[in-house]
């Protein structure tokens, strides 16, 4: 009877080692790309709403920027638990011990609880020097901003980040549709309240992160909801009571995604600080009505960039399980070919990109509100856009490769690569080309980044690729 079963497993999964490359990429990438599309949107649609209230403008959006790598802190806690806690469902569902599939939900569930009341305290007690740290102090009206802002997004983290623990969880249990509709509807919500909130009723930076509170609680609430209605697995009282081995086998399987997600704040923070230090030494942003700007402008051009990330992480993470399988197939040649597929598309996306911020700057920073603000703001954006993201295909290539070797098995190598650009280049290079060439030092440092990046991962592709072919 278990062969039987074994059996019929593998006939229903069979398509994964003959269909067509192609159609499947297509077939699993696109619910990663809206879902995390979805979640990238959610981020930016504060900054537009703020860009555009003239009585906020980029005081508003410097805030929003400063506030941002915080609440990254937050996902990088959270998607460790739901990632390593969706890996160990589906380990544990595959060795039939729906037990511990379920013991490891409860636990993730006390460790988010647990761990988003303490990050929420630690943030409200220490507001003033965090602000400070990620260059929140740029002039006094900006750090007001950001400290109104702060506060409300802070309240909001437990609900934020049971949510994206919650929405790798539910994938596992077999319904990534729900995934991206509890996501969905917490973005709209945020969407329509933002304008409600910020024009009609002025309710300033307050307005706009409860606005996004609301939709993070309404995310929330739809993943509760989902944790009573499982179908594979339904934890019980006794599954939410830690158990050590289970714990720590959890927290390993997700440290890969968040050494990926902290590794950017650690960036961000020293690009914002350099961002503060040498704008202040300029001779148009050291004075204190255009100092926010330079903070303003590449939390906007940062913000463009993670939109398009999404799709490079969507296009890869969707190939996972199509690796994953033709590996235990051993059709590896079939893995080199996804990964040749992979690599190329990811390329595509990133020239797309990289003809938006060449040619259609003014149109993408005027959604920002560059109406609003002096020319200096337009002619430092375009600056941004065009320098900052020029090497947005390599970025892209880089960023898949990343992902993909995790679906090799090859973890390890993937982190180190993901640490070398966001850690090692990441803060270097955004420290020591300003001194050269003051803020122009500080965009070059970005396609800098991914120049140096790409030349290891390339060495990588070619031996990964090598290794498929012998095999």
């Amino acid at each position: 009877m278990e062969q039987e079963e074994v059996t019929l497993e593998q006939k229903a999964n069979n398509f994964l080692e003959t269909e067509k490359i192609g159609k499947l990429m297509r077939r699993y990438s696109v619910p990663c790309i809206i879902s995390l599309m979805v979640a990238a949107l959610y981020n930016i649609v504060d900054q537009v709403f703020i860009a555009n209230a003239d009585y906020l403008g980029s005081y508003g959006n410097a805030a929003n920027t400063v506030v941002f790598p915080l609440t990254v802190v937050a996902l990088a806690i959270a998607v460790m638990l739901g990632d390593g806690c969706c890996a160990f469902v589906s380990i544990s569902l595959g060795a039939n011990q729906k037990e511990d599939a379920a013991g490891s939900i409860g636990s993730a569930i006390v460790l988010c609880v647990a761990s988003s009341v303490v990050l929420t305290a630690l943030y409200l007690i220490f507001m003033e020097p965090i602000l400070t740290l990620f260059g929140g102090r740029v002039n006094a009206q900006t750090y007001a901003c950001a400290k109104e802002y702060f506060f409300w997004i802070a309240l909001g983290i437990p609900f934020y980040m049971f949510g994206q623990a919650m929405n790798p969880v539910i994938r596992s249990d077999g319904s990534p549709v729900f995934a991206m509709f509890a996501t969905l509807a917490g973005a709209v919500t945020n969407l329509i309240l933002d304008p409600l909130f910020i024009f009609p009723m002025q309710m300033g930076m307050r307005g706009a992160a409860i606005a996004t509170v609301i939709g993070q609680l309404l995310t929330a609430a739809l993943s509760l909801w989902y944790l009573f209605h499982m179908k594979a697995v339904r934890p019980g009282k006794l599954s939410f009571r830690l158990r050590r081995a289970l714990v720590k086998r959890l927290l390993a399987l997700g440290l890969t995604s968040f050494l990926s997600q902290i590794s950017l704040v650690v960036s961000m923070a020293a690009v914002q600080n350099m961002c503060m230090k040498y704008g202040a030494m300029d001779e148009i942003f050291g004075q204190a009505a255009y100092a926010q700007i330079p903070l303003a402008v590449l939390g906007i051009v940062m913000k463009f960039f993670q939109v398009a990330i999404s799709v490079a992480v969507g296009m890869a993470a969707g190939c996972i399980p199509i690796a994953g399988y033709n590996i235990g197939a051993k059709r590896n040649d079939r893995a080199k070919g996804l990964f040749t597929c992979l690599l190329v598309a990811e390329a595509a996306v990133g020239a797309v990109a990289l003809l938006l911020v060449e040619f259609f700057p003014n149109r993408l920073i005027g959604i920002f509100g560059a109406g609003n603000e002096s020319v200096y703001y337009a002619e430092f954006a375009v600056r941004c856009f065009r320098i900052y993201l020029c090497m947005m295909p390599l970025a892209m290539v880089n960023k898949g490769t990343f992902i993909y070797l995790q679906a090799l098995g090859r973890a390890a190598e993937s982190t180190a690569l993901s640490l070398i650009r966001e850690v090692v280049f990441g803060v270097l290079l955004p420290v020591v080309l300003p001194v050269f060439w003051g803020l122009n030092g500080l965009l070059y440092s970005f396609p800098a980044a991914d120049v140096l990046t790409f030349a290891i991962t390339l060495l990588v592709i070619r031996r990964t690729c090598r290794q498929l072919s012998a095999n």
